[in-house]
């Protein structure tokens, strides 16, 4: 990408946040129509370095550490904040993935109530590499880095950066990436806008619960469209509008993305009952993560359907 000289750099003075919250010391200012580059810890706060750094032994209590919050000037409840992902670009040369005991979407968790005994704690260290992540040759994947935590902070209450929600949070979606634009609700005044959890690559539904997980700077650009509510958070790519719903069961994030979408459609002159129908026909789904405290789907449709 281009670069431009100047840009605000923002990086985590002291500890890093584990909660979205509006009650915590902005970190920096930002005025809307500024890029800004903002430097991320990895989901484990770099306590993962190799093979033998078992998640039990050297993990702490709290996981996924935020960079924020940053207040947004100018912005009010009410409001949309739009949020250019431009560029991320790693700070170090691997990455690294892990099974942990009682967390993923095949194994008993503290939500999941089995009876089995744990998998087994295990390692991946992935070096990365002209644009190729590898372990062996099989374990060998392509950089396809997004940001599996964004959001803003919640109207009221502080929620965990573990917690997918209305305001964004960690929901894990590959499309929060380079090129696209991540529209969220303004809830407090300045918005409280928080990101970390780089993934370097991850598969849709992250299905151990761990991305390739990685630092990284990332490039943003902030927007805002005053006096523009909306409930959930948006996506847009140069070819699809997208919507996420974060919930349990899973089918319910999935009705809240759909049903998110159609207003987004309406919003664009379709009667609602044709939106329904054609996103029957033409609508796109999948799953963000199937692991975390809320479940995070997307519900998709192509511009060229829906721009009529």
């Amino acid at each position: 990408m281009e670069k431009i000289k100047n840009r605000k750099e923002i990086k985590q003075p002291g500890a890093h946040s584990y909660v979205f919250s509006r009650y915590l010391e902005p970190i920096a200012s930002v005025k809307p129509g500024e890029e800004v580059v903002i430097f991320t810890e990895d989901a484990f706060e770099n306590r993962i370095t190799k093979e033998s750094d078992l998640p039990s032994k050297v993990l702490g209590e709290y996981l996924n550490p935020q960079t924020g919050p940053v207040y947004i000037e100018g912005a009010e409840p009410g409001d949309t904040l739009v949020v250019h992902i431009l560029d991320i670009e790693p700070t170090r040369d691997w990455a690294v993935s892990v099974l942990n005991p009682h967390f993923g979407g095949l194994t008993a968790t503290n939500t999941t109530r089995l009876l089995h005994e744990p998998l087994p704690e295990k390692v991946w260290i992935y070096q990365l590499e002209d644009g190729l992540l590898s372990y062996n040759e099989r374990l060998t994947f392509p950089w396809n880095p997004f940001l599996g935590t964004i959001g803003t902070a919640p109207n009221l209450e502080a929620l965990s950066a573990l917690t997918p929600l209305d305001h964004g949070g960690n929901m894990d979606v590959p499309d929060v990436k380079p090129g696209n634009s991540i529209y969220l609700p303004v809830n407090v005044e300045g918005a409280h806008f928080f990101t970390g959890d780089c993934h370097a690559a991850q598969g849709e539904g992250e299905l151990c619960g761990v991305a390739l997980e990685i630092s990284a700077k990332v490039t943003l650009k902030f927007d805002l469209i005053k006096n523009k509510k909306i409930n959930w958070p948006r996506i847009e790519s140069p070819t699809e509008f997208m919507t996420v719903g974060s919930a349990r069961p899973m089918e319910d994030a999935a009705r809240i993305a759909y049903a998110e979408l159609i207003e987004w459609l309406e919003e664009l002159g379709w009667d609602r009952l044709e939106a329904y129908q054609a996103l029957t026909q033409i609508g796109k789904l999948y799953v963000g993560n199937m692991v975390d405290t809320n479940y995070s789907l997307v519900a998709k449709v192509e511009k060229k359907y829906a721009l009529i």
